[in-house]
């Protein structure tokens, strides 16, 4: 069998790797740069090639164009510690296999390394199964593992023109999502137009979609062309889907299935080439049930769906998005950026911000205009943040409201109470005291994921950044059911 060729200037990335090939007998071979790699490339081939971005000596992602250049059925995985979308970007738009982000959970990684093997062996030409997409800037920055799976789909999607549905609570970025899939899909030099359902009278939404000619009623003065002719050639992104009303979802049905629709007061029908990107913040199958949203309307709009995670979710990035809001919030005002004391970054990490990362952008805007201290401390943030965070739960979905109010008085406590606890057990005079306390530790955690997901694991492994087979070994060890 051909080996697997690592590709790291870091020496410790590479025993680590070879560690766990060497563990599940998979045959490998190292280099310190991309340079030895094209040399080697002459003579022989690897079975799967796993590479760093950036080393002194030469870029990954060079090297995976010269790679797809000369072996482009050679699967290829990325890894980076720099995990910010137009790393995911940048790694999709030149055909690689998948992205694998720095710290990277080793079982996670020999797992991948094993499906890029299988695929190779495979050899079927014209099957990538990411497609590359265009580097931009964008506002989307994560670097918790929720949000890399949103940059890996919108590299998946790269190419594609189907149906989004895009879910998630109010002010996690779904906009931001859909210009996203716009700008690095085939219809990129297209219009985008952006068309929230909820913000028009439901009277005008009929005109508002599908336009209308001159004198169809009253103030009806001029043709007007509707969202989706305007969106002719580009994509229509229509937000809040679930607010449109029952009697113009059979409109907007017959629009999505054939690309046809009439103007208002229209005669002759007219077709559009639209790609629909559409958003919510409700829970359509409920309403489906409740008999306010239609199936099958909901089936030709849930072609491929995407869920942006709650902040509360992301918890590791509201540093790094604070510090970037406040920069953009100085830049916009033409004033000196003022920065968040360590002390506030601990404090807002730990904030429920039930408004997700809208709620984080206007604390940023505020503290910008309202504090006079270039340095932002604890005493600067306003009142109702404050009391925001001691009166509400970190509220977890799916969690009950006992949990909500355990892991409330948890994040303060449950350090001190595990020390009590340990010494407790040192003067009782227990043995394996540290193997104990990790077990019951593990088992607290593991069971809190496996509530949260609803008994599925896979999920439960990906929201705590462990790999699926770790999962599966420490639910077994801890003889938890799922």
């Amino acid at each position: 069998m051909k080996p697997v060729w690592i590709v790291d200037d870091d020496q410790s990335i590479r025993w680590v790797l070879e560690k766990a090939l060497t563990r599940e007998n998979i045959p490998h071979k190292s280099f310190s740069n991309p340079n030895d790699v094209l040399d080697a490339l002459d003579k022989e081939a690897p079975i799967v090639l796993i590479s760093d971005i950036r080393m002194p000596r030469g870029n990954g992602l060079d090297l995976l164009q010269n790679v797809k250049e000369t072996h482009p059925l050679l699967p290829v995985i990325i890894m980076t510690a720099y995990s910010d979308l137009d790393s995911a970007v940048s790694s999709f738009q030149g055909g690689a296999f998948e992205y694998l982000t720095k710290p990277f959970d080793i079982d996670k990684a020999v797992e991948l390394i094993r499906r890029a093997m299988e695929q190779s062996e495979r050899n079927q030409s014209g099957n990538k199964e990411m497609n590359g997409w265009r580097q931009d800037s964008t506002e989307i920055i994560g670097q918790a593992p929720a949000m890399q799976e949103v940059f890996r789909a919108i590299g998946r999607l790269a190419q594609s023109h189907s149906t989004v549905l895009i879910t998630g609570e109010s002010g996690t970025g779904k906009e931001l999502v859909a210009q996203a899939l716009h700008k690095h899909s085939p219809r990129a030099k297209g219009p985008f137009v952006s068309f929230s359902t909820a913000a028009v009278p439901k009277d005008l939404l009929e005109s508002e979609l599908f336009g209308h000619e001159r004198g169809a009623f009253q103030g009806a003065l001029t043709l007007r062309r509707g969202r989706f002719e305007q969106a002719d050639g580009g994509t229509l992104f229509l937000d809040e889907i679930g607010e449109i009303p029952f009697d113009l979802q059979t409109r907007l049905l017959r629009a999505l299935t054939d690309g046809h629709f009439y103007r208002v007061g229209g005669q002759d029908p007219i077709k559009a080439n639209v790609r629909i990107i559409a958003s919510t913040h409700q829970n359509l199958e409920a309403r489906v049930a409740a008999g306010a949203f239609r199936e099958d309307l909901l089936h030709r709009l849930n072609v491929i769906r995407l869920r942006m995670p709650a902040l509360r979710e992301r918890a590791e990035d509201i540093p790094v998005l604070a510090s970037h809001f406040m920069l953009a919030c100085a830049k916009s005002l033409g004033v000196e950026p003022k920065k968040l004391s360590d002390e506030v970054l601990k404090e807002i990490a730990v904030m429920p911000f039930p408004g997700n990362v809208r709620q984080l952008e206007n604390l940023c805007h505020w503290l910008t205009v309202m504090t006079p201290s270039n340095v932002i401390g604890s005493s600067d943030l306003p009142s109702d943040i404050l009391a925001q965070a001691s009166e509400q739960p970190v509220a977890v979905a799916g969690e009950s409201s006992a949990a909500n109010l355990a892991l409330r008085s948890g994040i303060v406590d449950w350090e001190s109470g595990l020390g009590r606890l340990a010494v407790k057990m040192l003067q009782d005079g227990d043995t394996e005291v540290y193997d104990v306390l990790c077990s019951k530790f593990e088992k607290a955690v593991l069971q809190a994921a496996l509530e949260v997901t609803r008994g599925r694991r896979v999920e439960a492994a990906q929201r705590l950044g462990i790999g699926r087979n770790t999962i599966t070994r420490k639910l077994q060890e801890l003889g938890i059911d799922d």
